[in-house]
């Protein structure tokens, strides 16, 4: 798994990246406190980061592939120092609230956050993996912490992740407290593989709490 990100990354294989940010994160946001801290699993070089921080939050990002991390700050020249005194080295903008830290998402520890966002952590990892996942997530967040979970939905038997198809019943089995708020076709921006596929549509779906 680990091998095929960095592969991913390394051969420029990202069709998943939403170079614009993505749409139902910019609509279902919530208004939280100024500082709030968001944690960000297996954030890539999202543009989302940068959405979040212009909005007054404190953004946590975790991403195995040093190539993604250096991309967010190239990306949006946005300068940086580099700490590597802990478990995982931490990559600090320079010039706002943005800390990526790289390496196993596994590994890494904190003090609980105020909020979660994850539109590409979940369905990037198989079935088998989620459970542990969504377990070391919740040990990362205040009890009442907000979460916003975008998922996708499509037929793994025409062509396979990832990104994965995460469905609804699976959903209701980590967060009892989420709720479907929105869904959308996501057929324009399908990951090249899946076209290939012949995969005809795709549901993006975005979870929050009541």
């Amino acid at each position: 798994m680990s091998e095929d990100w960095l592969g991913r990354w390394e051969q420029g294989r990202i069709g998943w990246h939403e170079a614009a940010g993505n749409h139902g994160l910019q609509q279902y946001w919530p208004e939280l406190p100024h500082g709030s801290r968001v944690l960000v699993p297996l954030c890539g070089k999202a543009h989302d980061l940068l959405w979040l921080a212009e909005r007054g939050m404190s953004v946590t990002g975790v991403e195995l592939s040093e190539i993604a991390v250096r991309a967010f700050f190239a990306d949006h020249e946005i300068g940086f120092k580099v700490d590597d005194s802990g478990v995982l080295p931490v990559y600090r903008a320079a010039d706002r609230p943005i800390d990526l830290y790289c390496g196993d998402y596994f590994r890494f520890a904190d003090e609980p956050y105020d909020a979660l966002y994850d539109r590409g952590a979940l369905v990037a990892l198989p079935v088998e993996m989620r459970p542990d996942y969504v377990a070391h997530t919740n040990a990362l967040l205040q009890k009442e912490a907000y979460r916003l979970v975008i998922t996708l939905e499509y037929d793994q038997s025409v062509v396979d992740g990832p990104p994965f198809s995460v469905m609804p019943d699976e959903i209701c089995q980590y967060w009892h407290d989420l709720r479907r708020i929105s869904e959308s076709c996501d057929s324009e921006t399908f990951p090249p593989k899946f076209r290939a596929a012949g995969l005809e549509s795709i549901t993006e779906a975005v979870w929050a709490p009541d």
